[in-house]
């Protein structure tokens, strides 16, 4: 449970004995593309808790997930593998149908017992569940109630239960409808999740710091506005391609190679909202001293004052930003975390991420880390990283959103459900 009113029906709130509950989890995992198997069972592992505890409660659970999408069709899969992971780790039979709401799912459904589950079928599956669906037609919870999903699986419910936060920026059917017709609750991982980014967000224990990095800088500069607007941040330390943008917008030169690469992905489109927040909030920031760039095999660092170098990419941050920022983070006592400062998949370039990593990990202040590259790295690089963070999230775009002040889709219908049935 949260320290905050999140206005969010729990699993404490309703009695499950008996009764059928519609759990919607996010299991979606990384594909091996050759053998079409799981590689990473993170999401699967935080999903154990909520499905354990309903079936403990006499629950009879219809599990609902999704794997792929439009834009990674090639892991657009049953969930046949994921159904055997679950039960390996419950230690309990979850049965699996490749089909997501026609007769032989409904039959599934009804025939469960107290205690039983069943992992349907890829709710990508069908055309209203996908993102290109959703960003075309654009239904309202109520114009989805007539959707195959929910005219098929809602009457056979009597609760709905949403686990799936990494999910909750989208905007269908299995996310957002059954609320409008079920008694509805948060599960636990979304509770934790939710509790943990809003403690971050809302009155956070001072100094407060970000330290924003990685390639897609659109979710950097989303948080870092709102947190600076909203005075919920004391530093904001850049690097990866939002340091080097921060520099460029106050007119430093990097050189050829850099500014092509800049420029080739239209990431100079953020010069402008870049020297305007350096313009309104210049004392926050603490952007890279020093980067590190590979010649002839090797690592070399150069300091801001040596650039512009041409034929340099810079995949890292330099020894003396890593130094400036581990003092920043030692202090610290909150500190949320996304994106990595440099390619720390290369052995060259994985020092920056790798000492800033273990910094926060071992630091006083409470720390939340969140999106795909930030958690992947956090367990390659930080030995038994779910001890150490304060929080891991499971969510990319959803943390983003929520951290930006984006209202998130599902958890509107969850507190629209919470007033009509708390």
């Amino acid at each position: 449970m949260s320290e905050f009113d999140l206005g969010i029906n729990t699993i404490d709130d309703f009695d499950f004995q008996n009764k059928t509950v519609i759990l919607r989890i996010d299991i979606n995992s990384p594909i091996d593309p050759k053998t079409k198997k799981i590689t990473n069972e993170n999401r699967i592992n935080k999903s154990i808790p909520t499905i354990k505890e309903l079936l403990e409660k006499g629950a009879k659970l219809a599990i609902l997930a999704h794997q792929g999408d439009t834009l990674d069709y090639h892991n657009l899969i049953p969930l046949e593998e994921h159904a055997q992971k679950i039960s390996a780790k419950l230690g309990k039979e979850i049965k699996y149908i490749d089909d997501v709401a026609g007769p032989a799912a409904q039959e599934s459904v009804r025939s469960l017992k107290p205690g039983e589950a069943v992992l349907l079928g890829n709710v990508r599956y069908l055309t209203e569940e996908v993102s290109t669906f959703e960003d075309v037609v654009k239904l309202s919870p109520e114009e989805m109630l007539n959707t195959y999903l929910i005219r098929h699986l809602a009457p056979l419910g009597n609760y709905y239960v949403n686990d799936a936060f990494s999910a909750a920026h989208r905007n269908s059917p299995s996310m957002v409808a059954f609320e409008e017709l079920l008694p509805s609750a948060g599960g636990r991982q979304l509770i934790a999740e939710v509790g943990a980014l809003t403690k971050v967000t809302q009155n956070p224990k001072r100094p407060s710091i970000f330290v924003l990095g990685g390639l897609k800088i659109s979710d950097a500069f989303s948080m870092m506005r709102r947190a600076l607007e909203s005075n919920s941040t004391d530093r904001i330390l850049t690097c990866g391609v939002t340091g080097i943008i921060m520099w460029m917008s106050q007119g430093k030169k990097f050189g050829i190679k850099q500014e092509k690469f800049i420029s080739d992905r239209s990431l100079d489109v953020f010069l402008k909202p870049a020297k305007e927040l350096m313009e309104r909030f210049d004392k926050y920031f603490i952007n890279p001293v020093d980067f590190a760039y590979e010649k002839e095999g090797k690592r070399y660092e150069c300091s801001i004052e040596d650039l512009p170098i041409d034929d340099a990419l810079f995949l890292d941050i330099g020894s003396k930003t890593i130094d400036l920022f581990k003092k920043e983070i030692s202090r610290a006592e909150t500190i949320i975390v996304n994106g990595p400062p440099g390619v720390y998949e290369n052995k060259l370039f994985e020092k920056g991420t790798k000492e800033i990593w273990n910094a926060i990990a071992e630091a006083k202040g409470y720390s939340v880390i969140g999106g795909g590259d930030s958690v992947s790295a956090a367990q390659k690089l930080v030995k038994d990283p779910e001890s150490k963070f304060g929080y891991i999230s499971t969510a990319g775009g959803a943390m983003i959103r929520f951290l930006s002040g984006v209202e998130l889709p599902l958890l509107n219908a969850l507190k629209k459900s919470y007033l009509r049935w708390k």
